[in-house]
């Protein structure tokens, strides 16, 4: 027994030292495989770093810039956290030219590579592999005066890096070519300035010609542009096929787009639907009619920027004859104007075919919002448990007070409010056009508690105006006495 477990031991010893001399080997090779499979390529001109650095034996030109360009700006940037900082220097550090790249070999051999034109149009002659001891050289980059510009029927428009011997090919292919949403294009206007800047050429050229052009040449390609676009609206709630719809671009009725919808639902609250234009605010949505915009973020327009919202609030009441009172509230109905540009339209007729209303005409990115009946009163305010209470036809606001947990020690039972769901207006309780419908909100105001200074600063006050005007009083008496 004993020499068995012996012949095991040497055994597994022997396979110990195998395991390390085949570890070590590996290692060896794999070593020297890495280093056989490096070459050095050196970078110059004007580029994000300079020097000769290791790149891969199957590497690219553009692989290997763009590897160093961001091994370089990891390097420069570092630990910034200043976002202005970090933006100037992102600019800086962009600010290098993909064209005119000149490439030269040990053997002597120059190429010239256009890396922007490789990225635009995938083609390999302008990304050729590195070989050992190749020379990068990058042009300057300089958009002011050594500069192509595309414009008009094109995919992807732009100013670009001027290289001697562009043609008017060349400068479609870093445009993308033409945009097929566009017909009829057969030809481009070049715009050319004499040196002094103070006339210009015009020269038409026919597509698919070698026209050469010159450093500052400015390209449009002319076109009707086709108003086949993504015109579309949003319907939403209350409808048997809620979903976003496309219309034409000026003559889809509200009432067809709601046929489109299924028409409504047997929850719809008609008095409640809104018409949309130009809604900024999601939560409102959400809040209001519980109908959520998170995949519709496209319908957020412009005045999401506050700086927008002043900018028109200030043309608004540029003109005005507005008091510092009067401007507080047109303040608030402004900013209600801006967020919420909803349309006044009674939905109640909207589907009947002989309704103005439903011949209302929609515009792209118009929202419809059906929102669900509603079956409840919301009491909050001064109440012991303020809340949504459900809905009884007939009953009067006491009832949803009692509700609601009865008024609170510091209510003020006098000013207590009905507010209507549909109009927002406020109704006191004691008004003879009261009646509360589903949806209501019942406002129990607060009867702020007052401190003795607050008494005594009072009757100051009005002692002081009793003390000036006896002072008047008796001054007039002494002038008649004169």
């Amino acid at each position: 027994m004993k020499k068995y477990l012996s012949f095991l031991i040497i055994l597994i010893f022997i396979s110990s030292l195998k395991a390390q001399t085949d570890f070590k080997s590996n290692t060896t090779n794999s070593s020297f495989l890495n280093a056989a499979s490096t070459i050095s390529v050196t970078i110059g001109g004007d580029f994000i770093l300079t020097g000769s650095f290791p790149a891969l034996i199957n590497e690219r030109v553009d692989d290997f810039v763009t590897r160093m360009y961001n091994e370089g700006r990891t390097k420069l940037i570092g630990n910034i956290t200043d976002p202005q900082f970090l933006d100037q220097i992102n600019k800086k550090l962009n600010g290098y030219s993909l064209r005119n790249i000149i490439l030269k070999r040990a053997d002597g051999e120059v190429l010239h590579i256009d890396l922007l034109k490789f990225r635009r149009t995938g083609d390999f002659s302008d990304n050729p592999y590195l070989k050992n001891d190749d020379v990068l050289i990058f042009a300057p980059a300089d958009l002011q005066t050594n500069f192509i510009s595309v414009s008009g029927a094109v995919k992807n428009p732009g100013t670009f890096p001027f290289v001697p011997g562009d043609k008017l090919s060349d400068a479609l292919e870093l445009a993308q070519g033409i945009d097929k949403s566009y017909e009829n294009v057969d030809s481009a206007d070049v715009y050319r300035l004499n040196l002094d800047g103070e006339k210009m050429q015009k020269i038409k050229i026919k597509l698919g010609s070698d026209f050469l052009l010159k450093r500052g040449d400015r390209i449009v390609v002319p076109a009707d542009q086709s108003q086949r676009k993504n015109y579309s609206v949003l319907v939403l709630g209350e409808v048997n096929r809620p979903g976003r719809f496309p219309i034409t671009k000026s003559n889809t009725t509200l009432r067809e787009a709601l046929k489109e919808a299924g028409g409504f639902t047997n929850d719809a609250s008609l008095n409640r639907a809104k018409l949309i234009r130009g809604t900024t605010l999601q939560f409102i949505l959400e809040k209001e009619f519980g109908l959520s915009l998170e995949k519709e973020s496209q319908y957020l327009n412009q005045y999401s920027n506050p700086i927008v919202y002043q900018y028109e609030r200030n043309k608004m009441v540029r003109m005005s004859t507005l008091t510092e009172l009067d401007t507080a509230f047109f303040d608030i109905d402004e900013q209600v104007r801006q967020m919420l540009n909803e349309s006044s339209i009674n939905f109640n007729n909207v589907m009947d075919d002989s309704s103005e209303i439903g011949s209302e005409t929609l515009r792209n990115g118009d929202i419809i919002i059906i929102p669900q009946k509603p079956n409840t009163v919301y009491v909050y305010g001064q109440v012991s448990n303020p809340g949504s209470i459900k809905f009884v036809k007939g009953k009067d606001y006491r009832y949803y007070l009692k509700e609601a947990g009865g008024l609170g020690p510091l209510a003020e039972s006098g000013d207590i409010a009905v507010i209507k769901g549909v109009s927002r207006e406020w109704i006191p309780v004691d008004s003879d056009k009261l009646k509360i419908d589903a949806g209501d909100y019942i406002y129990v105001p607060k009867n702020p508690a007052r401190t003795f200074d607050y008494y005594v600063s009072r009757v100051a006050t009005y002692l002081s105006v009793v003390a000036s005007v006896a002072t008047v009083i008796l001054l007039l008496t002494q002038l008649k006495k004169l």
